[in-house]
């Protein structure tokens, strides 16, 4: 005997949750909050997501398959600057897209306390992540020649990583793109190419 089909899209439901968990982060976020904006009922939510910390974490996921995929898109491109110049218009086109609150990564899980502790610890692991994998596509544009002598992967990851971060948080204060972008500019004008 099998069950009965579910009658809601799990991938419209992350969706769902997700826009909810980014205006809300993670702890003003109610169970009552989802169920309302994925059209289902605790025991459905449970049954497909699991608990509300399983859930955000499956939303994290979707979001950078989704709206933050420009992060993953941008190791691919073929030197360093590019890397830095699609990572940074990319943050900008995310998180002024309209209904973007900024960036879920930063803004779902900062504001948490003791009893969240597991889900701040994971997004800060998904933050040393991304930065990890940043600094290793650097140190391949070091290897390559690209940056000037004397230029630390590391610290440039870094640089780039609190850039984004911040772009994020200007956007969420009303920071219209084209300001952004001109900081986006700059940041690019001083990136440290080889001679």
């Amino acid at each position: 005997m099998t069950g009965r089909p579910r009658a809601f899209d799990l991938e419209d439901g992350l969706e769902r949750a997700m826009h909810v968990f980014w205006r809300h982060g993670y702890e003003g976020t109610a169970l009552s909050d989802l169920t309302a904006a994925m059209g289902i009922n605790r025991p459905s939510l449970y049954a497909a997501y699991g608990n509300k910390e399983a859930l955000f974490r499956q939303c994290l996921d979707h979001y950078h398959r989704g709206p933050a995929r420009h992060v993953r898109e941008a190791l691919d491109e073929p030197t360093g600057r590019a890397v830095a110049e699609h990572l940074l218009r990319g943050t900008v086109a995310s998180v002024t897209h309209e209904g973007s609150p900024g960036c879920l990564l930063v803004h779902g899980a900062l504001a948490t306390g003791e009893g969240s502790a597991a889900v701040r610890a994971d997004t800060a692991a998904r933050r040393a992540e991304g930065r990890a994998a940043l600094r290793a596509r650097l140190e391949r544009a070091a290897k390559a020649g690209e940056l000037a002598p004397g230029t630390d992967p590391a610290v440039l990851a870094d640089y780039l990583n609190t850039l984004t971060h911040g772009l994020a948080v200007r956007a969420s204060d009303g920071t219209p793109a084209e300001h952004l972008h001109r900081i986006v500019d700059f940041a690019l004008s001083t990136w440290p190419a080889a001679a």
